[in-house]
């Protein structure tokens, strides 16, 4: 992407969406999200492994102030508390990762008794209090075993994913009806083999980083053959999430909305073609020359058995013009930011699913995070409110045109570890005190509980514009 800016048209406004009806199709699925090693805590406890970002956050300099995620939120051992306060929002569905080393210290070989026993409470928990379950198998947290022998740079990586894929399942059953394999392969790959940024911290040629990338999605297919063998095809949906840089029209007219669509597909294809279609993009792969991934025969079969759904993370955007900037994309300066810097354009909610739905055709998809960070207002954040509300208009307008949203999960339902950013960033629509553990739902956790419980975006149009 083009990180310059330039002049925005007068036009590149996020309330240009106007929704017809502020309702959602019934049986909208509305959730919240975290992931493991963001909330858990209890690192080493009860037969966990070391995973690599225990190790990560226990090398000096990795992580801002030196946090560590040795607590975090102490889910662990306040899980029940935190169902509790899901099922007082009225959460329907509750999407949380599976931390593989506590399931399987080494990766593979032997099965911890008592991480599976925590996931199975969990499950039982979020059942009897009304909550759908929607676990993620890796949220990036694999096992250091595993990373000391090549961890996604090698093969046996993605295998050992279908082992720990069947040990959920066979425990879980069905129980569990959605599952998602793979968030954000591409964090995964590039900020640990290529940047350096998150775990493991590698920096890694562009050959290493783009077979780690294959590796990731091999994962994911042998991940999702493993659930659907054990279960049964017609008893479990597999999902893959992924979050695409979204490239917006700057303004509604034809050519901006297809050179947007254009730029969008061609930035996401990486990622979304070998599960939807069996292969990578022709374009991208001979531009990769020499430095194209190794792939085995009988892989891109594995890997593109198409999933149920899509998994869509979507957070900030760039606009594009065909007759602006010399139709390059660019950051709208007078768009709001987030205190990570990621620029506000709530019109993801109604082209990044559209464009999807247009260009893949998956059967459904699930906004499987959205949020900001913003630590404007403390308690009373109608930033947080305002920013939830225009993205969730402009999603509406989508599901209105046909667009096969089936649900939504906000990002995070607490404040939590931020990863290389340590306690920094907040998202949550619930507060943690982490030197207390105390947890207190913010005004817009209040908005976004009628939300889900009314299916409606009852106060459209009221409260902050992030115009």
């Amino acid at each position: 992407m083009s990180d310059s800016e330039a002049p925005a048209s007068p036009h590149a406004d996020p309330r240009t969406v106007v929704v017809r009806t502020p309702d959602f199709p019934a049986g909208f699925l509305w959730g919240a999200a975290t992931s493991a090693f963001q909330i858990e805590g209890a690192w080493d406890q009860d037969g966990k492994g070391e995973s690599i970002w225990d190790r990560f956050c226990h090398t000096p300099g990795k992580v801002l102030d030196g946090d560590v995620g040795d607590v975090a939120c102490d889910h662990y051992h306040r899980w029940r508390d935190d169902l509790d306060l899901m099922a007082s929002m009225g959460l329907k569905a509750y999407r949380f990762s599976v931390a593989w080393s506590r399931v399987l210290p080494s990766g593979t070989g032997s099965v911890n008794g008592a991480g599976l026993d925590f996931y199975e409470r969990l499950v039982d928990g979020l059942l009897e209090r009304g909550i759908e379950p929607c676990p993620t198998l890796y949220h990036w947290d694999l096992p250091q075993a595993l990373e000391d022998r090549g961890g996604w740079l090698a093969r046996d990586t993605a295998k050992a994913m279908g082992d720990f894929a069947e040990v959920m399942a066979r425990r879980l059953g069905t129980r569990v009806r959605r599952w998602m394999t793979i968030n954000e392969g591409v964090n995964a790959a590039d900020r640990g083999y290529g940047t350096g940024k998150f775990a493991p911290g590698l920096k890694l040629p562009r050959r290493d980083v783009l077979q780690a990338r294959h590796h990731v999605m091999l994962a994911h297919g042998h991940g999702a053959r493993a659930l659907r063998d054990v279960l049964g095809r017609d008893h479990v949906q597999v999902g893959f999430v992924h979050d695409p840089w979204p490239t917006l029209p700057a303004t509604p007219d034809a050519a901006d909305v297809a050179l947007a669509r254009e730029t969008f597909v061609r930035g996401a294809s990486w990622w979304h073609d070998p599960v939807w279609r069996g292969r990578y993009p022709e374009a991208e792969w001979l531009a990769m020359g020499p430095d194209v991934p190794e792939v085995l025969p009988g892989e891109m079969e594995l890997i593109g058995d198409r999933p149920d759904f899509m998994g869509l993370n979507l957070y900030s955007a760039q606009r594009i013009s065909a007759r602006q900037n010399d139709g390059k994309p660019w950051l709208r300066p007078q768009a709001h930011r987030t205190d990570f810097g990621w620029y506000v354009e709530p019109e993801i909610g109604y082209w990044i699913p559209k464009f999807c739905a247009d260009e893949w055709n998956p059967p459904a998809i699930f906004i499987t995070e959205n949020g900001c960070a913003w630590e404007t207002g403390g308690l009373h954040d109608s930033w947080r409110t305002a920013y939830h509300r225009q993205f969730l208009t402009a999603l509406a307008q989508a599901c209105d045109e046909g667009v096969p949203v089936h649900g939504y999960f906000a990002w995070s339902l607490m404040d939590n570890f931020e990863w290389a950013d340590g306690f920094s960033k907040r998202f949550g629509l619930v507060h943690v005190d982490f030197a207390t553990q105390e947890r207190t739902v913010k005004d817009s956790g209040h908005w976004y509980s009628r939300v889900a419980r009314e299916n409606r975006i009852w106060d459209l149009g009221q409260g902050e514009a992030l115009g």
